[in-house]
């Protein structure tokens, strides 16, 4: 079955966002930390705290347009080093990477930037990167009903890079591929193969 041919409007609820008390929060917080905020270099830190933590949950809304598949296009279409940055929900510290996301269409195709608006959408969260994959994963496999899809996050953790063990250097790589993607071995090494990983 085809996939609607009604843009689909996704849109983040930003109705539990109260930035005065999260700047209170923000100046108790590094109050709390010895760390007194008084000063006029430190005066407008908790605010721009509050204003930096808000705009880093709340991604941008779009439109998911998709097109008909008139030509019957059949091989891969690849989107590779999408920009990703989320935070740890552990730490809430910062996330930085990129993701490669591709899919085989069915009887739709895919805007591209709406691959990268899919990310960003998962991403403006706090997140744990194997959450993520999948979630992008299976949100353009339920949207698309394309014939496979795979993502692959690359990114830098900097949780584990700026505090505890301070792996500088590191990165984390997560994957999920679905359909023809996962159970076609040829599918498979394509989609990784041209977005530049070993298969």
């Amino acid at each position: 079955m085809a996939a609607s041919t009604t843009p689909l409007r996704v849109i983040h609820d930003a109705d539990g966002i109260d930035l005065a008390e999260a700047e209170r929060a923000a100046a108790r917080f590094l109050a709390a930390l010895g760390i007194e905020s008084d000063t006029e270099s430190l005066r407008g830190t908790p605010g721009r705290m509050a204003r930096a933590y808000a705009e880093l949950f709340s991604p941008r809304p779009f439109d998911l347009t998709t097109f008909p598949n008139d030509e019957g296009y059949d091989e891969l279409v690849l989107a590779r080093r999408i920009p990703v940055r989320s935070v740890c929900e552990h730490h809430m510290l910062p996330v930085v990477g990129t993701a490669h996301v591709g899919y085989l269409p069915g009887h739709r195709i895919l805007g591209l930037s709406k691959l990268a608006r899919v990310v960003e959408h998962f991403a403006c969260r706090p997140q744990v990167q194997e959450r993520l994959t999948k979630q992008v994963a299976d949100w353009l496999q339920a949207h698309l009903e394309p014939k496979g899809v795979g993502v692959v996050i690359e990114a830098e953790h900097t949780c584990m890079t700026l505090r505890g063990v301070q792996a500088t250097g590191s990165s984390t790589l997560t994957s999920t591929l679905l359909g023809t993607l996962r159970h076609d071995p040829r599918s498979r090494a394509e989609f990784l193969s041209l977005a530049g990983l070993p298969s």
